[in-house]
């Protein structure tokens, strides 16, 4: 912000500002050299010739214009232009390649949880296995024998001693399995 600066203008620009207002209203596109490159004798001789021409067309010699040389820019070599295109593609192609690999893992990887998760939920919610009540013929024998002998139920005695068996064999089972 503090910063001075000063432009410095030449004679020639001003004298020729002067001159032809006209001229001056139309603005001029710079030409940035890009590469400077020295012609050679041949093209040297032939700039000159132009430039003498347009100046013969003109009616009026480019007095205080400078002659610039015409700017030759380097024509690239076409082999680099494609080895580049060739180089990014083929990164594209090992990229598109990756690409599908993941996606392949992914989908394997996603079925092997979703089969495990299935396993477990299986494991964790399923109803365990109902054993048979044991000596379940003797008791619903002897609550038959009940309900039709209600009022007498001495009658039911060889049933109940059945049963009772039954279940002192069951218990006996039970406990030399544990042991």
């Amino acid at each position: 912000m503090g910063e001075s600066f000063t432009i410095q203008i030449s004679s020639n620009l001003v004298r020729q500002l002067a001159e032809d207002p006209e001229k001056s209203k139309k603005k001029t596109k710079k030409q940035k050299p890009k590469i400077s490159r020295e012609p050679q004798q041949s093209e040297k001789v032939h700039t000159q010739q132009i430039s003498d021409d347009s100046n013969a067309k003109k009616g009026h010699p480019a007095s205080g214009w400078p002659l610039q040389a015409p700017l030759y820019l380097p024509v690239p070599p076409p082999q680099s232009a494609n080895s580049e295109l060739e180089a990014i593609r083929s990164v594209l192609h090992e990229s598109e390649k990756v690409v599908e690999r993941l996606n392949k893992q992914q989908e394997n990887l996603l079925q092997e949880v979703t089969e495990r998760a299935k396993e477990l939920h299986d494991k964790e919610f399923k109803l365990p296995q109902q054993k048979p009540m044991p000596c379940l013929e003797e008791k619903d024998a002897c609550l038959k024998c009940y309900k039709e002998h209600v009022k007498d139920p001495l009658k039911c005695a060889s049933f109940v001693k059945d049963f009772a068996d039954c279940a002192r064999r069951v218990r006996q089972l039970v406990g030399t399995a544990d042991k």
